[in-house]
């Protein structure tokens, strides 16, 4: 029997990742993280404790049995390590590299009390890597129900919802407003960060459980959600639409030429290909000193998208500390390591004009940090007299999103007071077999939370179709049963005759 670890045995130091130097990668959008060698993964997996009650899985929003995989990576069964992630996660390629892991499983990994946590998102990402590479998939036996589920936006939680709906059995598809699937992935996430080849890969083990993706169909225009149920044919209806309706400052020059938001910057250059000169329609001209509000994720890719499309500089306006940035520290390390500079307790108040109708340059107001506000963050608060100005020719808003209206004025589904899609804790909205799940619900949050919320609704959608849940068999039922099985759950098993 092997012997147990501690925290004294295990490697000490966290096994690092190779980069791509900072002053070549501003040149381009080849990804900056270059994952694990095989080495780097034994000695990695070599850290973990194998907890018997891992906090881990309990800090993971689709509960994968990370302690399980680690183990399969040691024993260096890495196609075992794959198969124990597949169970709860189609996507280890895409949640290895963007999920604030930092706040999440390692957050609470228990070597982090001591040492540094086990890299546990370096080596997720090692195993779906490898997983594509070596052409894996995780294909289960599946027995037809004759339910159709229609699933409203490809991103994270779509695709979450797609996969379990089409393992228990059910014909998915998959309606999508661009030209391409992946939602948010596609259009929000840079190459450098996200390659769109790994997303293609990812998707591509969708289809192969049979899921059908309808893009460039706008649901809302080409037809309801009621029309789905109604006229369609769909069974159930899952609405992962997101929230990428961006916000803006509204101070004055906010409608000037050089302003536009992140959504709009990422996806023209991550989706429809602007960052190549030549060969698109869609060019987008990158102002000499580009000025970005905001300090999240978006943020910080939205700023070194501009370095890498010729910016000459690229400033950061933030109204709080470095401190309370909500961006993953990696990266916002990645940021300043590319010269990004950075305005702390800076908040901008007005956008000037050149007097041609174009950004010249912003004014700003420096402040302290007062009281705590509801976030528990404390307030950031103006200092007098402190007004100045930033020369700049673009500006950038990267402060948050909101819901895209077209769900609420094209159907009668509930909406709460903010705009999005009103649901209960089992992710059922006003519309009978309608469920909604993702940032349309909650808000802006993570990829690995969309896709926690996807999977929860399609354990609602199995419960409210009647199909047995294989995952959570233990779904209390009540009523007539023939051979054990309840007669509201329409299953369907093949029987031979003797």
């Amino acid at each position: 029997m092997a012997k147990k670890k501690t925290i004294r045995t295990i490697p000490q130091e966290r096994t690092p990742i190779r980069e791509i130097d900072p002053r070549e990668r501003v040149r381009n959008f080849i990804e900056v993280a270059c994952g694990y060698r095989v080495e780097d993964a034994l000695n990695e997996a070599e850290r973990c404790l194998l907890c018997p009650q891992p906090a881990c899985v309990e800090g993971c929003p689709v509960s994968i049995d990370i302690p399980g995989f680690i183990q399969k990576i040691s024993a260096k069964d890495f196609h075992g390590a794959y198969k124990v992630i597949a169970d709860a996660n189609l996507l280890p390629a895409i949640c290895g590299r963007v999920c604030p892991q930092e706040s999440q499983c390692e957050g609470v990994c228990p070597v982090g009390e001591t040492l540094e946590p086990v890299a546990i998102g370096r080596l997720e990402r090692w195993v779906g890597d490898l997983a594509i590479a070596e052409n894996w998939s995780n294909l289960p036996y599946i027995e037809p129900t004759g339910f159709r589920i229609g699933i409203v936006g490809s991103g994270p939680a779509g695709m979450a919802c797609a996969a379990d709906m089409a393992k228990a059995g059910c014909e998915v598809t998959v309606y999508e407003a661009f030209h391409q699937a992946g939602g948010v992935l596609k259009y929000g996430i840079p190459d450098f960060r996200l390659p769109n080849s790994v997303i293609d890969a990812e998707i591509d083990k969708l289809r192969k459980l049979g899921v059908r993706f309808e893009c460039n169909t706008l649901v809302g225009r080409l037809f309801t959600i009621e029309q789905m149920i109604d006229e369609m044919g769909f069974h159930a209806v899952f609405i992962g639409t997101g929230a990428g309706y961006p916000s803006l400052l509204n101070i004055p020059g906010d409608s000037l030429n050089g302003v536009l938001s992140a959504n709009e910057l990422l996806t023209r250059c991550n989706l429809m290909l602007a960052r190549d000169t030549f060969g698109h329609d869609t060019p987008l001209t990158i102002g000499r000193q580009v000025t970005v509000v905001g300090s999240g994720n978006t943020a910080m890719d939205a700023m070194r998208v501009c370095l890498r499309l010729g910016a000459e500089k690229v400033h950061c306006i933030y109204r709080r500390t470095r401190a309370e940035s909500p961006a993953r520290a990696e990266e916002l390390h990645h940021a300043e390591e590319e010269g990004i500079e950075f305005h702390w307790l800076t908040n901008p108040v007005e956008i000037l004009d050149d007097s041609k109708g174009s950004v010249r340059g912003m004014r700003c107001i420096r402040m302290e940090l007062g009281e705590p506000d509801d976030s528990g963050r404390r307030r950031p608060v103006p200092v007098a007299n402190s007004e100045h100005e930033i020369e700049t020719d673009m500006v950038v808003f990267a402060i948050g999103t909101n819901a895209n209206p077209i769900m609420g004025q094209t159907s009668e589904i509930k909406l709460n007071r903010r705009g999005y899609i009103e649901a209960d804790d089992d992710l059922a909205t006003s519309l009978a077999g309608v469920f909604a799940g993702g940032d349309i619900v909650t808000g802006a949050a993570t990829v690995i939370e969309a896709m926690g919320a996807g999977r929860r609704a399609a354990r609602s959608m199995k419960a409210y179709l009647g199909i047995r849940d294989t995952e959570h068999p233990g779904r209390a039922v009540a009523g007539e049963k023939l051979f054990g099985i309840d007669l509201a759950e329409r299953n369907f098993v093949r029987l031979r005759a003797a």
